[in-house]
């Protein structure tokens, strides 16, 4: 009886840990992405956190985990307090020396010296096709585990009124053509990278009798979005969130 009880007891503990490790490792599900409109042609807040376009919060906590977070150092990098300057290719590629970006990436690594733009950049890149595919869906589950509560909020009430109209969307994502960082700074300890996706999307909208009033599920799409991640460095999570969306020119 004893040894049933035991083996009853085990067989729980490992299920939850199971279930446990699953919501934390899975960002979303691929299903779909929305037409190139609301809320992605609107910035919710500039990089240094001032508000262009201001959205009611919500109180559903946020978080996304991209590599180059803390628990992620990458390959190795210089110990904290060292001097950069010492590589002087460190952020070749990613930006240009003497730029504002490459002194934003010297702050950040400075105070994050796990940080690395290689690995950041391609966990960007897949949380941008995971965002845009959950929204299109409508799956705000989704989207409350990858966004800051403001942008999330945002994303949500555009969900609402998609509905609200009967309207679904049908989308295939093409490609990642290209993702650079565009803007990169620490202030006190919140670090903040701006990048610039350009992507292709198939996407088409149809309303209650299944009428296409938006796109066209025959055309390629070239989508071109500024999204703005940050994360405290001071803190020990090690997860980055989008805290602002912009339709790039």
């Amino acid at each position: 009886m004893r040894d049933s009880l035991d083996i009853t007891t085990i067989i729980f503990a490992v299920l939850a840990i199971i279930v446990i490790w699953k919501l934390r490792s899975v960002l979303g599900t691929r299903t779909g992405a929305e037409r190139p409109r609301d809320p992605f042609q609107a910035r919710t807040k500039t990089i240094d956190g001032s508000a262009e376009k201001p959205y009611p919060k919500s109180d559903e906590g946020n978080v996304i985990r991209l590599p180059g977070a803390a628990n992620d150092p990458g390959p190795p990098v210089a110990a904290a307090g060292a001097d950069q300057a010492a590589d002087p290719d460190r952020w070749k590629g990613f930006a240009e020396p003497d730029s504002k970006v490459w002194a934003g990436l010297d702050a950040i690594r400075a105070a994050d010296p796990g940080f690395q733009a290689q690995s950041f950049l391609a966990g960007a890149k897949a949380a941008y096709e995971m965002i845009v595919t959950a929204f299109a869906a409508g799956d705000r589950k989704a989207l409350r585990s990858l966004l800051a509560r403001d942008v999330f909020d945002s994303f949500a009430g555009a969900i609402t009124e998609r509905e609200g109209r009967g309207e679904k969307v049908e989308t295939t994502f093409v490609s990642m053509e290209k993702a650079t960082l565009e803007e990169a700074q620490l202030r006190a300890s919140s670090a903040q990278i701006s990048v610039r996706f350009l992507s292709k999307l198939i996407t088409a909208t149809r309303d209650k009798a299944g009428t296409i009033v938006d796109g066209s599920p025959d055309k390629v799409v070239d989508m071109v979005d500024i999204w703005t991640f940050a994360r405290d460095v001071a803190s020990r999570d090690p997860n980055w969130k989008l805290v602002a969306t912009e339709s790039g020119h």
